[in-house]
Protein backbone atom coordinates (compact mmCIF):
# COMPACT_ATOMS: atom_id res chain seq x y z
CA UNK A 1 0.00 0.00 0.00
CA UNK A 2 1.66 3.34 -1.01
CA UNK A 3 0.89 6.24 1.38
CA UNK A 4 0.34 9.61 -0.48
CA UNK A 5 1.09 12.22 1.19
CA UNK A 6 -2.49 14.37 1.27
CA UNK A 7 -2.17 18.45 -0.03
CA UNK A 8 -2.30 20.31 3.36
CA UNK A 9 -5.01 22.85 3.67
CA UNK A 10 -3.72 26.06 4.59
CA UNK A 11 -5.57 27.85 7.24
CA UNK A 12 -6.53 31.17 6.84
CA UNK A 13 -8.08 34.01 9.33
CA UNK A 14 -10.54 36.56 7.32
CA UNK A 15 -9.01 39.42 8.74
CA UNK A 16 -11.54 41.70 7.14
CA UNK A 17 -14.44 40.81 9.90
CA UNK A 18 -11.86 40.84 13.00
CA UNK A 19 -11.15 44.87 11.95
CA UNK A 20 -14.98 45.35 11.73
CA UNK A 21 -15.35 44.04 15.41
CA UNK A 22 -12.35 46.12 16.76
CA UNK A 23 -13.52 49.43 15.19
CA UNK A 24 -17.24 49.00 16.29
CA UNK A 25 -15.71 48.65 19.87
CA UNK A 26 -13.56 51.41 19.50
CA UNK A 27 -16.24 54.05 18.65
CA UNK A 28 -18.61 52.21 21.70
CA UNK A 29 -15.95 52.86 24.17
CA UNK A 30 -15.24 56.73 22.41
CA UNK A 31 -18.63 57.68 22.24
CA UNK A 32 -19.38 56.20 25.98
CA UNK A 33 -16.32 57.77 27.60
CA UNK A 34 -17.18 60.61 30.19
CA UNK A 35 -15.23 62.65 31.38
CA UNK A 36 -15.08 62.90 35.11
CA UNK A 37 -14.58 66.19 37.03
CA UNK A 38 -11.96 66.03 39.76
CA UNK A 39 -13.03 65.67 43.20
CA UNK A 40 -11.06 67.72 44.90
CA UNK A 41 -8.56 70.03 43.74
CA UNK A 42 -5.58 68.94 45.86
CA UNK A 43 -2.82 71.74 47.18
CA UNK A 44 0.31 69.10 47.74
CA UNK A 45 3.29 70.96 48.64
CA UNK A 46 6.27 69.14 47.54
CA UNK A 47 9.87 69.10 49.44
CA UNK A 48 12.47 71.70 47.89
CA UNK A 49 14.73 69.52 45.27
CA UNK A 50 18.21 70.75 46.81
CA UNK A 51 19.59 72.96 49.86
CA UNK A 52 21.18 74.79 47.12
CA UNK A 53 18.49 76.06 45.05
CA UNK A 54 18.02 79.55 45.23
CA UNK A 55 13.79 79.02 45.48
CA UNK A 56 11.20 81.35 47.78
CA UNK A 57 10.29 79.77 49.89
CA UNK A 58 7.83 82.03 51.95
CA UNK A 59 6.05 80.31 54.05
CA UNK A 60 2.22 81.09 53.76
CA UNK A 61 0.45 82.53 56.45
CA UNK A 62 -1.51 80.50 58.90
CA UNK A 63 -4.64 80.79 60.54
CA UNK A 64 -5.90 78.55 63.21
CA UNK A 65 -9.22 78.36 63.88
CA UNK A 66 -10.59 76.74 66.71
CA UNK A 67 -14.60 75.07 66.62
CA UNK A 68 -15.74 74.87 70.12
CA UNK A 69 -19.49 72.47 70.66
CA UNK A 70 -21.74 73.24 73.44
CA UNK A 71 -23.26 70.29 75.63
CA UNK A 72 -25.88 69.44 72.48
CA UNK A 73 -23.39 69.28 69.56
CA UNK A 74 -24.02 72.67 68.12
CA UNK A 75 -21.44 75.29 68.22
CA UNK A 76 -20.53 77.49 70.75
CA UNK A 77 -17.52 79.52 69.71
CA UNK A 78 -15.51 79.85 67.39
CA UNK A 79 -11.72 81.19 67.98
CA UNK A 80 -9.08 82.23 65.56
CA UNK A 81 -5.48 82.64 66.28
CA UNK A 82 -2.90 83.53 63.86
CA UNK A 83 -0.11 84.07 66.38
CA UNK A 84 -0.74 87.94 66.39
CA UNK A 85 -4.14 88.17 67.52
CA UNK A 86 -6.62 85.83 69.46
CA UNK A 87 -10.50 86.66 68.53
CA UNK A 88 -13.51 85.17 69.78
CA UNK A 89 -16.54 84.79 68.22
CA UNK A 90 -19.60 84.51 70.41
CA UNK A 91 -23.06 85.00 69.18
CA UNK A 92 -26.33 83.35 69.71
CA UNK A 93 -27.24 83.30 65.35
CA UNK A 94 -25.17 80.73 63.95
CA UNK A 95 -25.52 82.69 60.79
CA UNK A 96 -24.17 85.63 62.23
CA UNK A 97 -21.29 83.65 63.36
CA UNK A 98 -19.91 82.33 60.52
CA UNK A 99 -20.59 85.43 58.88
CA UNK A 100 -18.57 87.33 61.73
CA UNK A 101 -15.92 84.61 60.35
CA UNK A 102 -16.36 85.41 56.66
CA UNK A 103 -15.58 88.73 57.50
CA UNK A 104 -12.65 87.89 59.62
CA UNK A 105 -11.03 85.70 56.77
CA UNK A 106 -11.97 87.89 54.28
CA UNK A 107 -9.40 90.66 56.22
CA UNK A 108 -7.05 88.76 57.11
CA UNK A 109 -6.67 87.48 53.11
CA UNK A 110 -6.93 90.97 51.71
CA UNK A 111 -4.15 92.20 54.03
CA UNK A 112 -6.53 94.90 55.95
CA UNK A 113 -5.96 98.29 53.99
CA UNK A 114 -3.52 97.48 51.78
CA UNK A 115 -4.90 94.43 49.49
CA UNK A 116 -1.53 94.15 48.15
CA UNK A 117 0.26 93.44 50.88
CA UNK A 118 -1.92 89.68 50.52
CA UNK A 119 -0.18 87.09 50.96
CA UNK A 120 -0.76 83.19 51.04
CA UNK A 121 -2.94 81.74 53.62
CA UNK A 122 -3.85 78.36 54.80
CA UNK A 123 -5.99 77.71 57.48
CA UNK A 124 -6.02 74.93 59.95
CA UNK A 125 -9.13 73.46 61.74
CA UNK A 126 -9.55 72.27 65.37
CA UNK A 127 -12.54 70.94 65.94
CA UNK A 128 -13.97 69.69 68.95
CA UNK A 129 -15.21 66.04 68.68
CA UNK A 130 -18.68 66.62 69.66
CA UNK A 131 -19.49 69.37 67.37
CA UNK A 132 -22.57 68.46 64.59
CA UNK A 133 -20.79 67.97 61.25
CA UNK A 134 -22.96 70.61 59.61
CA UNK A 135 -21.43 73.69 61.59
CA UNK A 136 -17.62 71.82 60.16
CA UNK A 137 -19.32 72.40 56.36
CA UNK A 138 -20.55 75.92 57.18
CA UNK A 139 -17.12 76.61 58.66
CA UNK A 140 -15.18 75.66 55.56
CA UNK A 141 -17.68 77.50 53.86
CA UNK A 142 -17.19 80.71 55.40
CA UNK A 143 -13.39 80.37 55.10
CA UNK A 144 -13.48 79.72 51.72
CA UNK A 145 -15.38 82.30 49.73
CA UNK A 146 -17.81 85.07 49.89
CA UNK A 147 -20.89 85.47 48.15
CA UNK A 148 -21.10 88.43 46.04
CA UNK A 149 -24.57 87.63 44.84
CA UNK A 150 -25.68 87.21 41.24
CA UNK A 151 -23.88 83.96 41.66
CA UNK A 152 -20.57 85.22 41.75
CA UNK A 153 -18.41 83.93 44.84
CA UNK A 154 -14.57 86.13 45.86
CA UNK A 155 -12.46 83.02 46.70
CA UNK A 156 -10.65 83.62 50.09
CA UNK A 157 -8.82 80.45 51.01
CA UNK A 158 -7.40 77.73 49.08
CA UNK A 159 -5.71 75.54 51.70
CA UNK A 160 -7.39 74.10 54.41
CA UNK A 161 -6.22 71.58 56.37
CA UNK A 162 -7.61 69.85 59.79
CA UNK A 163 -5.45 69.65 62.86
CA UNK A 164 -4.85 65.91 64.05
CA UNK A 165 -6.39 65.04 67.47
CA UNK A 166 -5.80 61.30 67.33
CA UNK A 167 -3.05 61.34 69.69
CA UNK A 168 -4.98 63.13 72.22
Amino acid sequence: MKFEPQEQEEIKLEMTSMIDIVFQLLVFFIMTFKVVVQEGDYNVKMPLASVNDQIDTEQPQLIRILLRAGDSGAISTIEVDDDVEVKTIVGDDVRDLFGQLNSLIETKVSGGDNPESGTETEVEFDIDYDLEYGYTVRAIEAVSGKDLGDGKVKKLIDAIKFKDNSSS
